[in-house]
């Protein structure tokens, strides 16, 4: 029941709707007033119409007694206005004798003596002369009401003439049922009219109405379709067609500019994040060289130790600790860059056995000093598609993490490089393992970050910068390759995925 509710509802805010009932209620309107004007103004302007037609009547034949008009045939004149106009004409003399009649049933009705015709001659007065009088009068005996000119003329003659009133009330109950009749009628063409009519103006509206309302939602796929009719709805689509275009235009390129604007504010908060972890990190880090280098600086000035060799060793100090300061700064200055993706890659197909061997040759004096020998589990070239500068420090960073953790475990003391290729991934992992101390699950999620050491007791010669394992994630990251480590029975195992030649 409510559904149907809703779709009267529905139906009665329709354009078609609104026309009919609106043409509905015009026509309903004038068919009333016609009505109203029948009923009140009919009757009584064929009243005033009949009586100035008795009165035209009354001067010609007085006229023509007056002798003014004798080319004039009376009878056939008489006999043509009471034809015509639904007459009943009576004319007698002074001696009350008939001269002309036009019905027999009117003669007899009013019969032959002046008292019998004042009698039938009472009624309402309509209007009253000299000469005659006009009244209105009702006829008992034949149920009818009739309009009766009675009056005498100037040579003396009697004249009555009367007409039927009662046809012009039949007419306007006529003229009403018609009138009713004709407003069903036209009621019904109205609806037929306007469900054809409205037809040709709802359909282009309902499509803008649709188009309007794809707009309020952003989406300006659909356009009006072009009628080629010379009118406003179509210049409105048209209107409609060019404020689609230009919108769409418009809103393609506010997203653009606030996609660039999004991208211009993401890159200057990742460049204050990263100014900002920059001045935090050296601030940090160089508190150490900077207080070795015044200490041995204010030595030097105030000649703490005179002898030559005693200089040279602060001179050697500062030096050194100078060129950490200098390194530390560049080794963070690349590592921001790679964190936040302002580093570029020259990715080229390279041997990355033959990296991996290049980068043991370089360290061998290290190998040397731990006392331990590299081993490897393949020796076959794999060719990988990566840049080979950013490989090489990755593999040098882990392969210097497992010399300087290295221990003999179980009388067994070597560091192991094994290279596993995955076909389905197309990828392969390098592994780097060496014998010696686990690491807690808590440390394992902490060396990634910068200046993160498991080893705390570590003097500053041998602990490193610790931000080797942070470059190794912001270069794998990059690449959005695989790469972490694992506890092993007797070491550590460090690996990291790459992608084979393509």
């Amino acid at each position: 029941m409510s559904k149907w509710i809703e779709e009267v509802k529905g139906l009665s805010k329709s354009v078609k709707a609104k026309l009919f009932f609106t043409l509905s209620a015009t026509v309903l309107v004038v068919i009333t007033f016609l009505i109203i004007m029948n009923n009140f103004a009919l009757e009584k302007f064929y009243l005033y119409s009949k009586q100035n037609t008795l009165k035209d009547v009354y001067h010609t034949l007085n006229d023509y007694y007056n002798g003014k008009d004798h080319e004039l045939d009376l009878e056939t004149e008489l006999e043509k206005v009471a034809v015509r106009n639904n007459f009943d004409i009576l004319i007698k003399d002074d001696d009350n004798i008939n001269i002309y009649s036009s019905s027999k049933n009117f003669y007899s009705v009013i019969g032959g003596t002046t008292e019998e015709i004042d009698k039938f001659s009472s009624g309402k007065v309509l209007e009253k002369e000299n000469k005659f009088v006009i009244k209105q009068q009702r006829d008992f005996k034949n149920g009818l009401t009739y309009v009766l000119l009675s009056g005498q003329l100037d040579n003396g003659y009697y004249l009555y003439i009367r007409v039927p009133v009662t046809s012009i009330q039949d007419s306007v109950k006529i003229s009403n049922n018609f009138l009713l009749l004709i407003a069903g009628f036209t009621i019904l063409l109205a609806a037929v009219m306007v469900s054809v009519i409205s037809k040709k103006f709802t359909e282009p509206i309902s499509e803008l109405n649709q188009i309007a309302k794809r707009m309020a939602n952003l989406d300006f796929s659909h356009k009006y379709h072009n009628t080629g009719a010379d009118d406003e709805i179509n210049d409105l689509g048209k209107s409609i067609n060019v404020m689609s275009t230009k919108l769409e235009k418009t809103i393609r390129q506010l997203r653009n500019s606030n996609i660039e604007l999004e991208r211009d504010i993401e890159e200057k908060s990742k460049i204050d994040e990263m100014r900002k972890s920059f001045i935090s990190d050296v601030s940090h880090e160089l508190k150490t060289p900077i207080a070795l280098i015044q200490g041995y600086s204010e030595g030097l000035v105030e000649n703490v130790n005179s002898d030559e060799e005693s200089r040279k060793f602060y001179a050697e100090v500062i030096l050194d600790e100078t060129n950490k300061m200098d390194r530390l700064v560049k080794q963070l200055l690349e590592l921001m860059k790679l964190e936040y993706g302002k580093r570029q890659f020259n990715n080229t197909s390279f041997d990355l056995l033959e990296l991996e061997r290049e980068v043991v040759r370089k360290s061998q004096v290290m190998l040397e000093e731990k006392q331990v020998q590299v081993e490897w589990e393949n020796e076959e070239s794999i060719s990988v598609f990566a840049d080979d500068f950013y490989i090489e420090q990755v593999f040098s960073n882990y392969l210097t993490n497992a010399i300087k953790n290295v221990q003999e475990i179980n009388g067994q003391k070597y560091i192991r490089i094994s290279n596993q290729i995955n076909l389905e991934k197309q990828k392969v992992t390098v592994n780097v393992v060496n014998t010696g101390e686990s690491i807690s699950e808590e440390d394992m999620a902490r060396i990634w970050n910068r200046f993160y050491k498991v080893d705390k007791s570590r003097n500053r010669n041998q602990g490193g910068t610790g931000i080797g394992l942070a470059f190794v994630k912001a270069i794998m990251t990059n690449y959005g390759n695989d790469f972490g480590v694992m506890n092993e029975e007797e070491g550590v195992r460090f690996y990291f995925d790459l992608d084979l030649e393509k």
